[in-house]
């Protein structure tokens, strides 16, 4: 049972958020137990008011709606979350992209890729670490929108540690088609996730590569792996 409204809520909107995530977060991978909470929500008639939050005249209450929206990963809030990464108030977009990374799914992955232009390289390539399913980055792999998509989607893979992009990553990183930058990002995720069979390989591309950013930042990757390989 729920004893807030929604201008309780969305004026708490960051402990809130915290503490739903945190519930959401307890319940783990079983569906079941995210049921639960999200009901609560919608039987309460608190859902909908989140969702009307969103198109609010008051820059705040936006912010704190797609806050919150996220937080309970509210699917049906998607489209209109996206709406807000071109808000002119930029607490609002700053809300909008983190609360489409919570939300995750192909939907908010799709929005926030086609509005990589107006998000900062760093910021998208966090936002896909945290709410880009296995699905989604295998799918950024193939064909992502842009180049920058195609940066952030490496060192999204660097910054969630997954051994399993290890060959994805490797084959990027030795295929002189990919444009230098993409390369390069490839160069630093394999650095993150510091597996020590990709030693030789960025090895052979430091120093053979004709790229020299590409040639660098094997190098440095090469250099982190190593320090960690000799520190266990």
């Amino acid at each position: 049972m729920l004893n807030v409204g929604a201008k309780e809520l969305l004026e708490q909107s960051s402990p809130a958020g915290g503490a739903i995530s945190a519930v959401l977060e307890r319940a783990g991978g079983r569906i079941i137990g995210q049921w639960r909470v999200t009901l609560a929500f919608r039987e309460s008639g608190l859902a909908d008011d989140l969702l009307n939050s969103l198109v609010s005249g008051t820059p705040s209450v936006r912010a704190a709606g797609a806050r919150l929206c996220g937080a309970l990963r509210l699917s049906e809030a998607v489209l209109w979350i996206a709406d807000l990464i071109d808000d002119a108030d930029p607490t609002v977009r700053d809300a909008a992209i983190r609360a489409l990374g919570q939300l995750g799914g192909t939907r908010a992955i799709e929005a926030l890729t086609a509005a990589g232009d107006r998000i900062s390289t760093a910021r998208l390539a966090i936002t896909l670490a945290q709410g880009a399913s296995d699905f989604d980055i295998e799918a950024l792999f193939r064909e992502a929108a842009t180049e920058k998509a195609a940066v952030a989607t490496m060192l999204a893979s660097g910054l969630r540690r997954d051994p399993v992009r290890v060959p994805s990553l490797l084959g990027v990183v030795q295929d002189r088609r990919w444009p230098k930058p993409v390369r390069t990002a490839a160069c630093t995720a394999l650095g993150m996730i510091g597996d020590a069979a990709t030693l030789d390989a960025l090895g052979r591309v430091a120093d053979t590569d004709p790229v020299p950013v590409v040639k660098s930042a094997a190098e440095r990757a090469r250099r982190r792996i190593t320090r960690a390989e000799a520190g266990r």
